[in-house]
């Protein structure tokens, strides 16, 4: 869901997200407060409240009196009171929740700060408006040049052209004080418009670029977040994170603004929990803590006896039993007698449910299977096999091998016998007739 800039188009081409410049907001639903009161009617004879919210470039939102015979709405673009000239923006929330905003952020409804509305944006004004955000991007990388040339410690991040083009504002960051008034003189004369300087911090430097965090979501600073509240290693602390400075740092350079979002949550939580200082007394020795699992109401202690160390998970409401026998004067033998055994579930056995692929599917090298080099004789008994094989002459001959040489062997001999005694009989006869 974009603003109402971004659903028309010049050319085929979406006036929104940076796009042609048009977006007010500098990307869509950036900032933006969910007006639920619109469709409710204001009571008979109450007045709508003359104060509107406007929204320009990056999301930087001020508030302006209307005039009774102005009737703006949400989404128009309008052209409004500047020092000097004027400003062109667009309207994002108007009725009675612009009186809760102006509470929330400390701005009276009768301050004569608040400027005024001069009329809803004309052709000629969104020409002009769209032209200035054109040479923004231009503009900051030859000021950046100009600033490196003069020898200044100093960051440009971000250019904004006033609406009618007579003003630019210039938004830096540095560590030092920076006397940029050669700077400006350069500027002057090369951009031909008034130039103002002003000086932000690396939070708010981080949400006008915008950006994806480690959380793989856009930054908040740069979507929600308004109020900046300075972040301590003490959140950390608190709850129980490694104090790497790579991970705790958010792209601003600075430790993360997420740390503060549950670190309340986490106080609240530690408030039923034994002090970390207390030491538990065993005749194995005095055991410090170390380390507290909040979720599983786990405190973790070190035991070092003989030389040997060990960590001990003990439960608080164990921890809170030691300390009492501490304070009768007993003195239990080891902590691993006070160790909860808990039956953990059994996980089950499978991993792939729904048959997905796994990302590091293509990362294994598959390496090819390298063939065995044979022997030549082993080759020629190989292939005599083979020919023995398909062979049905050679199959029965060796079958006759394996089975009956010794039956092949008597039939033989028994041949032999015979063909020996047909020769004796003729023999005998002969000698029968002879006598």
């Amino acid at each position: 869901m974009g603003c109402t800039s971004c659903g028309n188009k010049i050319d085929g081409v979406p006036n929104g997200c940076k796009s042609n410049g048009n977006c007010a907001t500098g990307g869509c639903e950036k900032m933006s407060v969910f007006n639920w009161l619109n469709d409710i009617e204001p009571p008979a004879g109450h007045k709508p409240f003359d104060c509107i919210e406007v929204s320009f470039k990056n999301g930087r939102k001020e508030f302006f009196k209307t005039k009774e015979d102005i009737r703006v709405y949400t989404g128009d673009t309008i052209a409004v009171e500047a020092s000097p000239g004027y400003d062109v923006g667009t309207v994002t929330l108007t009725g009675e929740l612009v009186k809760h905003q102006m509470n929330r952020k400390g701005v009276s409804h009768n301050s004569k700060e608040l400027k005024s509305v001069y009329r809803k944006a004309s052709e000629s004004d969104l020409d002009k408006w769209k032209e200035g955000r054109d040479l923004e991007n231009e503009t900051m990388h030859k000021a950046r040049t100009m600033a490196l040339n003069l020898g200044l410690r100093m960051k440009l991040g971000d250019v904004e052209f006033q609406g009618d083009k007579s003003k630019a504002v210039f938004y830096y960051t540095a560590e030092e004080r920076v006397d940029f008034r050669e700077l400006i003189k350069v500027m002057a004369d090369s951009f031909k418009v008034r130039i103002e300087m002003r000086q932000i911090g690396s939070r708010q430097e981080a949400g006008r670029l915008g950006g994806i965090g480690s959380c793989g979501r856009e930054l908040c600073c740069s979507t929600w977040l308004t109020d900046f509240r300075s972040v301590s290693t003490g959140a950390a602390r608190y709850q129980q994170l490694s104090l790497n400075p790579e991970k705790l740092a958010g792209q601003c350079g600075k430790l993360k603004c997420c740390l503060n979002f549950e670190l309340d949550q986490y106080m609240e939580a530690l408030k039923s929990y034994p002090s970390t200082k207390t030491l538990l007394e065993t005749k194995e020795g005095k055991a410090n803590h170390i380390k507290t699992d909040v979720f599983k109401r786990l405190m973790y202690y070190f035991v070092s006896k003989d030389g040997k160390n060990s960590i001990v998970p003990l439960s608080v409401e164990r921890v809170f039993d030691i300390i009492e026998l501490n304070k009768n004067g007993e003195i239990p033998h080891k902590l691993a007698d006070f160790v909860d055994f808990v039956e953990e579930e059994a996980k089950p056995d499978y991993t792939n449910v729904v048959g997905q692929d796994e990302l590091t599917r293509f990362d294994k090298v598959f390496k090819k299977k390298k063939k065995k080099k044979k022997n030549p004789q082993n080759r020629n008994k190989d292939n005599r096999n083979s020919n023995n094989q398909n062979n049905p002459q050679a199959k029965k001959k060796a079958r006759d091998n394996q089975s009956g040489p010794q039956k092949g062997g008597n039939n033989r001999n028994n041949r032999n016998k015979n063909s020996r005694n047909k020769q004796n009989k003729p023999n005998q006869s002969n000698q029968s007739k002879s006598e």
